[in-house]
């Protein structure tokens, strides 16, 4: 039986870049976890060295590169003037106003708003995957967006119907579900992954046709999102298998789009500029939140604030970028509105 394609696989970047992003960041998250077992971590709250490197530079870090399509991106900047503008005004307007309601109605939207924002990240690199793979058929599209969407959705209602020793943000910034909800999900689960691999292997060696990254996409995602809250109940556990998947992809992703937009003479230069400045940004942010807000890390972060009833204007204000990144990313991405993006996208070479 000949495996050999029948055309040159569609990677989105190139196959080494491909496999050191998705299965990489994979392999990390799923390293860490076994370090974590070994060394008893995986039964305490996430370590300090541990929140830095995924909280502070690859989840933090990953919101600001969004201003690197935006903000710092002049052209674009003036394409959607208004967007970006709005978007973080009306996001602290919103905010203040949602927190002045409550604390806990502010982190339960934030925390949906998040939950959205992560769950559509991973079919959005399942619908690029099968843009440059030329597949336009509805059924493989049925079965492709089941498969990624019930990868993440289901740990996420086993979540809610079997409350977990994490959170999102904070503690109980998630709602409850009845057990029920999870037993009818599971079956559905199980089938879509089974039917999206099943095709997939059908496709390959029937057809030739080969999407690897496509199908990485969607086996990473399976396996972190299951492990990291159906397997272990653990805040360590939930952090490394949640974070680092997203976060990294993401910045290669708007790495790579600078790059080809700015074509610096040094890429190394860029990149460790690019990196440099999402790593100050974070650390600027998550002090303002220690200092003003959770008093958690004095020994990284110093003294705290004495804020007092303050945190109605400054908790709002420090979301904004966090809000304005789940907003954006629903728009600059898409390829029929930034016909840049969709000729990049369609120029790379995919061998």
């Amino acid at each position: 039986m000949n495996l050999a394609p029948s055309h040159p696989l569609p990677w989105l970047f190139s196959a080494r870049t491909d496999l050191l992003t998705f299965v990489g960041s994979a392999g990390l998250a799923i390293a860490l976890l076994i370090a974590g077992s070994w060394t008893g971590w995986i039964e305490q709250d996430t370590p300090d060295w541990l929140w830095i490197m995924t909280v502070v530079l690859i989840d933090v870090a990953h919101v600001y590169a969004t201003c690197f399509r935006t903000y710092f991106d002049l052209n674009e900047f003036r394409r959607r003037i208004w967007l970006y503008s709005l978007v973080p005004l009306l996001s602290f307007a919103i905010g203040a106003a949602i927190y002045s309601e409550g604390h806990m109605l502010f982190w339960r939207s934030l925390a949906y708003l998040a939950v959205f924002h992560f769950v559509r990240q991973q079919y959005g690199w399942v619908a690029l995957y099968r843009t440059k793979g030329n597949e336009t058929d509805i059924t493989g599209r049925v079965i492709d967006s089941a498969a990624i969407y019930l990868a993440s959705i289901y740990p996420l209602v086993f979540w809610h119907c079997h409350p977990r020793n994490f959170a999102w943000f904070v503690n109980t910034d998630f709602a409850r579900l009845p057990e029920i909800a999870e037993r009818i999900l599971a079956p559905l689960y199980w089938i879509s992954l089974t039917l999206y691999f099943g095709r997939s292997l059908y496709r390959g060696f029937r057809k030739q046709e080969w999407n690897p990254g496509k199908d990485i996409v969607v086996l990473t995602t399976a396996v972190c999102w299951y492990v990291g809250i159906v397997t272990f109940d653990s805040d360590y556990a939930f952090t490394v298998t949640n974070v680092i998947i997203h976060g990294i992809p993401y910045m290669v992703l708007v790495g790579w789009y600078r790059e080809k937009q700015v074509a610096p003479q040094n890429r190394w230069r860029g990149i460790l500029l690019f990196v440099g400045l999402l790593w100050l940004l974070a650390f600027v942010e998550e002090l303002f939140w220690d200092c003003g807000i959770w008093h958690e890390r004095g020994w990284l972060f110093g003294r705290a604030w004495d804020i007092g009833d303050n945190d109605q204007w400054l908790v709002p204000l420090l979301a904004v970028p966090q809000i304005t990144h789940y907003i954006l990313d629903s728009f600059i991405w898409r390829r029929r509105s930034n016909p840049d993006f969709a000729s990049a996208i369609q120029a790379q070479v995919i061998y």
